[in-house]
């Protein structure tokens, strides 16, 4: 496997949510794809529009995001822990039907399908309640984010997920990273600490909001550490299967769906007793949760036509759709130099990434 194909493998997004590209079945070749993907007119045009979509979904939920938890209206704010719940709901009803559509719409076929997969292979089943629980607190820990940081730093800091999941995919599986690759992730972290680095603000509105941008950070440093974790962990025991994406998504539901609505109730318990679950729900609010839920899909139609360069092309347009949504509309970023300088070596280090020169035998591992 190459290190192409490990970023694929990653957590990417884009990503926000609950975006497991690990769980796409592995193909034959890199290179291999690349000619089918450019093989015919048709091809092409799905891989840009797949592209096309991953960016709308991905600014789109982190946006929405960041404004549900924001906006002032009268009564209780919604629940983030109950949103996760309703996505993950709507994404196991939504991969239940994909499933049905690929057995061309035969109830039988489907169930015999799910019970072959899930009911009488336990084993394999049960490998998948530890990215479950890590895939359930990260959706959690990214509302804690955006709750804190505004949409454009929270895109930029996310990017260190291509980090973790380097470091993960050397520590855990021996994998080697090439020249372009190392250099990628030393552009990556400058330009993180870059984008958090302190600016001038006035004295009263930096003690206001220095309590609430540490909170944001940590909550996305521990999610790009979980998505780099869960990433890996995913290949290292379902790279050699050949389950279907949709059907790995309905396992990964029957954990991660319990285990929401315990995280729900233990810490929201008394809110949802006296307000219901859906206190505070409104259109932006359902939005998030189908975007969010809607997310790994998308990511597994991109993984299918695209390429990992046109992927990290999809990023940089995330982030730079992100920081001007946010400045012009949201009015809760003031962008600096020092961000823009920061911006730009995330962006580039996500090119980087994908870069593949002549191979070389001088390839890196520690």
């Amino acid at each position: 496997m190459t290190p192409k194909r490990e970023e694929n493998l990653s957590l990417d997004i884009q990503d926000v949510a609950d975006v497991k590209p690990a769980l796409i079945p592995a193909r034959s070749s890199e290179k291999d794809s690349s000619m089918m993907v450019s093989s015919t007119p048709h091809s092409s045009q799905l891989k840009y529009l797949s592209l096309g979509v991953l960016v709308l979904q991905t600014t789109s939920l982190v946006l929405t995001m960041r404004y549900s938890r924001t906006q002032k209206e009268d009564g209780s704010p919604y629940l983030a822990s109950s949103a996760v719940v309703a996505a993950e709901v709507l994404k196991i009803f939504t991969c239940t039907f994909l499933v049905f559509q690929e057995n061309k719409y035969s109830l039988r076929a489907m169930n015999l399908q799910l019970k072959e997969e899930i009911l009488k292979k336990p084993v394999e089943t049960m490998k998948l309640a530890v990215p479950a629980g890590i895939y359930t607190l990260q959706n959690n820990l990214l509302y804690v984010a955006l709750s804190n940081l505004d949409a454009a730093t929270y895109q930029v800091t996310y990017q260190l997920k291509i980090l973790t999941t380097a470091l993960f995919s050397v520590s855990m599986m021996g994998k080697r990273l090439g020249l372009y690759q190392w250099l990628s992730l030393l552009s990556l972290m400058a330009g993180v600490t870059l984008v958090q680095w302190p600016t001038d603000s006035t004295g009263e509105q930096k003690v206001l909001t220095a309590g609430s941008q540490l909170v944001g950070l940590v909550a996305v440093l521990t999610a790009c550490m979980s998505s780099g974790f869960a990433g890996v962990y995913f290949e290292k025991i379902l790279k050699e299967t050949k389950q279907s994406v949709w059907v790995r998504n309905i396992q990964l539901g029957l954990f991660s769906l319990p285990l929401g609505l315990i995280g729900m109730m233990a810490y929201d318990g008394q809110s949802v007793r006296e307000s219901g679950m859906f206190q505070g729900y409104n259109a932006i609010t359902w939005t998030v949760v189908v975007l969010q839920a809607m997310g790994g899909l998308v990511v597994a139609v991109v993984i299918k036509y695209a390429d990992n360069i046109l992927k990290g092309f999809a990023t940089s347009v995330s982030i730079i759709v992100s920081t001007l949504i946010s400045y012009f509309l949201l009015n809760d970023f003031n962008p600096t130099g020092v961000f823009f300088l920061g911006a730009t070596l995330v962006i580039a280090a996500t090119f980087l990434y994908g870069y593949h020169g002549k191979p070389a035998n001088s390839a890196v591992k520690v």
